[in-house]
């Protein structure tokens, strides 16, 4: 069984995603961020960082720390969404996203989502940022199904929560039709719903 020790963002939803796509029996252990949870020290022993997600597989005592790293562990462990004829290219993908995608959305949350009017140039810097990249998304999407080739792989999971954040950005989802179309298809999976609601707090996943 995996013990899952997340909060309700989009890294925390990769791995329950994940978790439901595999069909993995699996608990949530709730960390709450706003109390400092992620600093208390026996946090800190399965997460050296004091980020989230964490996990612990009770199957062997393992515990793995990082999204992209979990994703590849649950990946190999599942034999699902993890192809060894393709991990090139979608270990291509999934550190673009952890590298890139995610750190690069998650500053446009805090200049323009939760700080807003605190600092002009990093608002405009950082929308700049994630426009582009829904771009460059777009353009990708526009010659492959999904980001790593004809089938859904981690780098989809891992990718599609922080679009499905949307909202946030101001950008419009709506104007990139090839991303629009990929964030659709794989809002429509039954273990993309279940994972998106993971907490278990009625959320449903936002259209375009």
């Amino acid at each position: 069984m995996i013990e899952l020790f997340s909060a309700d963002t989009p890294n925390g939803k990769k791995i329950s995603i994940m978790l439901e796509e595999i069909k993995f029996e699996y608990k949530v252990t709730k960390v709450d961020l706003s109390k400092g949870d992620q600093f208390k020290p026996e946090f800190r022993i399965i997460s050296p960082f004091s980020k989230i997600p964490t996990i612990i597989d009770h199957d062997n005592q393992k515990t793995v720390f990082e999204s992209g790293a979990i994703l590849i562990y649950l990946g190999e462990k599942s034999n699902k969404f993890y192809d060894q004829n393709e991990r090139l290219v979608i270990n291509q993908w999934l550190m673009a996203q952890m590298g890139l995608i995610g750190p690069m959305i998650g500053q446009h949350h805090q200049f323009h989502h939760y700080n807003p009017g605190k600092s002009e140039f990093g608002e405009e810097r950082y929308f700049k940022i994630a426009k582009t990249l829904y771009s460059d998304l777009d353009e990708r999407l526009a010659k492959s199904k999904f980001l790593a080739g004809e089938k859904y792989t981690i780098a989809d999971i891992a990718t599609w929560p922080w679009i499905a954040r949307h909202e946030w950005h101001d950008i419009g989802l709506k104007n990139y039709k090839n991303l629009s179309r990929w964030y659709l298809e794989i809002a429509e999976r039954e273990a993309v719903i279940k994972g998106y609601n993971f907490m278990k707090k009625g959320e449903i996943i936002p259209k375009p």
